[in-house]
């Protein structure tokens, strides 16, 4: 489990400092911004493909070890599906935050500056933590929350 903790941690923590590093190369102006802001059909284009998947990306992400398909892997087979899944939700938040990011300083277009934060702030849900780590190969706690969820709609009903 160390291990997988280790290089899920890794991941995080290097993709948000390229996000930030960027922003650092852009803010003092090492890298041109404003490169493509006279491309306005590929601007349209990008922007609502990247408004799509970062959108999509942020829900599937905090979504993700719900999923009947992935929470049965997660019981079978416990750290190698651990490493598998939380290495794709990390990538899902993350991937797209750095690509809004380039694109804010490509088009200085304020929308992908806004998706790189909305990403940026669904990471602390998805930390790679010792506790959530040892959570979602666990049965038991998974199985109240959703035993919970059940009572919940059935006290709801009238």
């Amino acid at each position: 489990m160390k291990q997988v903790r280790n290089k899920l941690l890794i991941l995080f923590w290097t993709l948000l400092l390229v996000a930030l590093l960027l922003v650092v190369l852009f803010e003092t102006e090492t890298l041109s911004s404003g490169l493509w802001t006279g491309q306005l059909t590929a601007e349209f284009l990008c922007r609502c493909f990247m408004e799509v998947l970062t959108l999509a990306g942020v829900w599937l992400a905090l979504r993700l070890m719900h999923f009947q398909k992935v929470h049965a892997d997660l019981m079978q087979r416990k750290e190698a599906a651990l490493g598998k899944w939380a290495t794709l939700r990390l990538l899902l938040l993350e991937l797209p935050m750095v690509v809004n990011t380039l694109l804010y300083y490509m088009y200085m277009q304020t929308t992908y500056g806004y998706m790189a934060i909305i990403a940026l702030l669904a990471l602390p849900f998805v930390y790679p933590s010792k506790s959530r780590c040892q959570d979602e190969v666990e049965e038991e706690k998974i199985e109240k929350e959703r035993v919970g969820d059940v009572k919940e709609e059935e006290d709801a009903k009238p």
